[in-house]
């Protein structure tokens, strides 16, 4: 890995805790979701479609259909995300959420296209799910705190980051498709998924407005910014690279919630992080 690919996936990681870090304090909520897709289609509009004027873009039928498939698949991934947060602490559900991903992933290749993983690879495995178990901690407190639902929520998102993740790789690899004008697209797919139900909470709406205008902004900013830097080291390096580099953000976030949000028990949860970023790490590299 080159040392701007590098550097690209380290701040897109720092980024991307961040705007998860600004999520789960503002509290979330649909409205406050559809406000956000808003914010970021709009804000992002002019370049994306300065790109589209500056390079000629054509997009094929198949690039289109691609913009739509990462629509669905991040709609579902917000709204899982944030019934997480909703039940869950940050350093508990974005490890957990973050380390699914991957590992559905290698599952996925193992099962159904036969391909065989080797140690470090098994390696990897293991520490994923060892960091997860003991994130966790005891199933019956889990019910008990009602924690349970943020876990499930978590795994969730992470079938949905898997599927995103292959999904998007294809359309700026493969077919070419500009990150920007991918990321975009996607985020405008989203607002009009959402804005049926979010018209029906105009009551909700208008309260995110007034209160939590400047956090949604904010949001509206980095998520985009984050994945699109992402997209951008995936254009010139090996998705195996990027993948594992990018993972950091487990760490970022789980000082965030233990440190910022005073969520507790940091140095367990710090140490689960950890491990489970590195088993992720060994997974793509394996």
């Amino acid at each position: 890995m080159t040392g701007l690919a590098l550097a690209l996936v380290i701040a897109a990681g720092l980024i991307h805790a961040s705007w998860n870090y600004l999520l789960k304090k503002s509290g979330g909520g649909l409205a406050f979701m559809w406000l956000f897709a808003a914010f970021s289609a709009l804000f992002y509009a002019p370049l994306a479609i300065g790109i589209l004027w500056w390079q000629h873009a054509d997009l094929s039928s198949t690039g289109l259909a691609f913009i739509a498939v990462s629509a669905v698949l991040h709609t579902a991934y917000f709204l899982m995300l944030e019934r997480g947060y909703r039940f869950g602490d940050l350093s508990l559900v974005y490890p957990l959420a973050r380390a699914t991903g991957p590992l559905i992933t290698i599952a996925v290749a193992v099962l159904l296209l036969g391909e065989r993983p080797g140690a470090l690879a098994l390696g990897g495995a293991a520490m994923v799910v060892g960091g997860a178990f003991f994130l966790t901690g005891n199933p019956a407190t889990l019910r008990q705190s009602g924690t349970s639902r943020g876990v499930l929520f978590a795994l969730l998102t992470g079938c949905m980051i898997a599927g995103y993740t292959i999904t998007d790789q294809q359309a700026v690899a493969v077919w070419l498709v500009h990150p920007i004008v991918l990321d975009w697209g996607a985020n405008l797919g989203r607002v009009l998924l959402l804005t049926p139900v979010a018209l029906r909470r105009r009551e909700q709406l208008a309260a995110a407005w007034r209160q939590r205008r400047g956090t949604a902004i904010a949001v509206a900013l980095l998520c985009p910014l984050s994945y699109i830097l992402v997209l951008t080291a995936l254009t010139f390096t090996p998705v195996s690279y990027v993948a594992p580099a990018r993972e950091i953000s487990i760490l970022f976030a789980a000082l965030m919630g233990t440190q910022l949000l005073r969520e507790g028990q940091a140095g367990r949860r710090l140490c689960c992080a950890a491990a489970m970023a590195l088993g992720v790490a060994a997974l793509a590299l394996g």
